[in-house]
């Protein structure tokens, strides 16, 4: 018995390793009302780092653009035994921000930096009868990236990224009437590549590259059953959160001078990310891969009616990470995702622009199998983003 209450916390706490494994294409910019469509060719401000560092080339000699972002929701879930609480609604409100900095150093080399936090997510399942085993949990990352980029001619531009990721894990639970909170760091390096064609003068194309991020966690918990009351175990857990690599192909192509269209295929490597390394005291715990590669889709439009306006909308599709989305983690639920954006940029001056952007985010429904005492469903989640940002030339 022993045996198996522990193995089912190392699964739950498996599951826990990717309470953040969610990227979000939202970093409080223009991203978020085109539902990222267009994110590697585009090029209109210095955010370009996050999404190819070769669009520096294409930016004014010094540029600054930050963003401030709110994402919140409904993913509720419901316990399948009527006699147990189930949580409800366990988004929590999730704030974001993030500033990026480019410089022209001569006529072909570019040079910026970014901050910012695209990998995270906070849910509270509260009071519920999971409570010894989770009732919070936040993990976010913020990441620090110095870039360069080089025009090799007029139709031709590298670039590259050195990431410096900072991880955060926290875990609240239950134990003997009152709250107890684990909390870890770790520092983690990836890096991006990318490459920006000028195919026409009406048609440009980019692609990303960015390499995984392992970020490695110890949390150390105390736990104690009902069932056995007498019993109290250690459970010293560490795992291996991986962020995975992905590759990000798209297209921008102008139809006139009010005009554009754009659109994205990318991939992400969740195959690779579905089994982290748990260990339970001491003990490796083995755990079947239920995740799968990932492929992402979107189309987008901008209208332009007047020289101070820039009129956005767009849509994407995300694949879903799971073999089966009757067998998900609790603490990712998550499915096929649709994602619907709108926005607007204006012109405050020559040199500065201000944008806001909405973005509504549909989850598919899924079913949660482990820990079996607490399995359960999430029907039709879903997400919204709320966007602001400004950019400054000079």
């Amino acid at each position: 018995m022993k045996k198996v209450l522990i193995i089912c916390i190392a699964v739950l706490y498996s599951s826990l390793s990717h309470a953040s494994a969610l990227y979000f294409y939202e970093v409080g910019t223009e991203d978020t009302a085109l539902a990222g469509a267009g994110q590697a060719a585009r090029a209109q401000d210095a955010s370009t780092i996050v999404t190819n560092p070769a669009g520096m080339t294409r930016l004014s000699d010094h540029m600054f653009t930050s963003g401030l972002q709110m994402m919140d929701g409904d993913i509720s879930y419901h316990d399948d035994n009527p006699r147990q609480q189930s949580p409800g609604n366990v988004m929590d409100i999730f704030p974001n921000a993030s500033g990026f900095y480019s410089q022209k150093l001569n006529d072909r080399l570019y040079a910026g930096i970014g901050l910012y936090g695209n990998y995270g997510l906070g849910i509270d399942f509260g009071n519920w009868d999971g409570r010894r085993l989770i009732k919070k949990s936040t993990m976010v990352a913020m990441t620090l990236s110095p870039s360069l980029a080089y025009q090799l001619n007029n139709r031709l531009s590298v670039g590259g990224s050195v990431n410096l990721n900072y991880g955060y894990l926290s875990l609240t639970r239950g134990v003997g009437g009152h709250d107890e909170t684990e909390k870890d760091h770790d520092w983690a390096m990836s890096y991006r590549l990318g490459l920006l064609m000028q195919l026409t003068d009406q048609t440009r194309a980019g692609i990303t590259w960015n390499s995984k991020t392992d970020y490695d966690f110890d949390i150390k918990a105390r736990s104690r059953f009902s069932n056995l009351p007498e019993t109290e175990y250690e459970l010293p857990i560490s795992a291996q959160v991986r962020a995975p690599q992905q590759l990000m192909m798209s297209v921008v192509h102008d139809l006139n001078k009010n005009w554009s269209l754009m659109g994205d295929l990318g991939w992400q490597d969740w195959s690779q990310f579905g089994a982290p390394q748990v260990t339970v005291k001491g003990e490796k715990v083995n755990k079947t891969n239920r995740m799968k590669d990932t492929w992402h889709s979107a189309l987008g439009v901008q209208y332009r009616p007047t020289e101070l306006w820039r009129l956005n909308a767009g849509m994407a599709f995300d694949s879903t990470p799971y073999r089966s989305q009757s067998d998900v983690a609790l603490t990712l639920p998550t499915g096929d995702e649709w994602r619907f954006g709108t926005g607007a940029q204006y012109q405050i001056t020559p040199t500065s622009n201000i944008g806001v952007a909405l973005e509504y985010l549909h989850m598919q429904s899924s079913q949660v199998k482990t820990p079996t005492v607490l399995k359960g469903h999430y029907d039709n989640p879903y997400l919204w983003f709320a966007s602001v940002n400004y950019s400054y030339q000079f």
